[in-house]
């Protein structure tokens, strides 16, 4: 992986993040590295542009689009596994299959944070060597990153990272990755149930 791919994986891990209170701050440091580490003149402006639409936003907005972008809709929820798996039993062992990944690589996720979570594993292909693990995590978030971007409305603060993920490490994702992708995502079970509930 080029220098470039990983420092576009950490500029994305870093502003799909939830804003802390330090985010401009954090933001003013993406800026930094975007005019350091990115070569491409087109993906810098992209990035560049980006990352000034976080600087013009207060602070509770920018909290409140993140829960609406990430939180409240199933299509572009930030877990992996979520993405591949849907309401799946299968969904608990693939996420301790992450765990595992992760601490075979010397990593450790931010306490209360779930191992499928999709700006941490960017942190971790950024970090990891290209090992065969890795390069299969790689195309799994690859279909998952671009199922995020297509889902995204035009105007989302968040589409043009999804872009940037895309076009620059992932590219668009293999036709088996996809179809292996979509025969496992399993839909949650709405059927009415065949008694009503009673609360007393």
């Amino acid at each position: 992986m080029r220098e470039e791919q990983r420092a576009v994986l950490i500029i994305a891990s870093r502003l799909l993040s939830y804003p802390a209170e330090n985010v401009w701050a954090e933001v003013l440091e993406i800026q930094t590295c975007i005019r350091e580490c990115i070569d491409s003149k087109a993906l810098r402006i992209e990035l560049s542009q980006a990352a000034a639409a976080f600087l013009a936003l207060p602070h509770t907005e920018l909290q409140e689009q993140y829960v609406a972008t990430f939180d409240l809709r199933e299509n572009t929820g930030l877990y992996l596994t979520a993405h591949e798996l849907g309401d799946s039993r299968k969904r608990g062992m693939a996420l301790v299959e992450l765990q595992n990944l992760l601490k075979e690589n010397g990593y450790q996720p931010p306490e209360g944070e779930l191992a499928d979570y999709i700006p941490m594993l960017c942190e971790l292909l950024a970090a990891g060597e290209d090992s065969p693990p890795l390069q299969q995590l790689k195309g799994r978030l690859a279909v998952a990153v671009k199922r995020i971007w297509e889902h995204l409305p035009e105007d989302s603060l968040y589409r043009p990272v999804f872009a940037a993920l895309t076009r620059a490490v992932f590219g668009e994702p293999a036709a088996n990755d996809i179809a292996e992708a979509e025969r496992g995502r399993e839909t949650a079970d709405l059927d009415p149930l065949p008694y009503p509930l009673m609360y007393l």
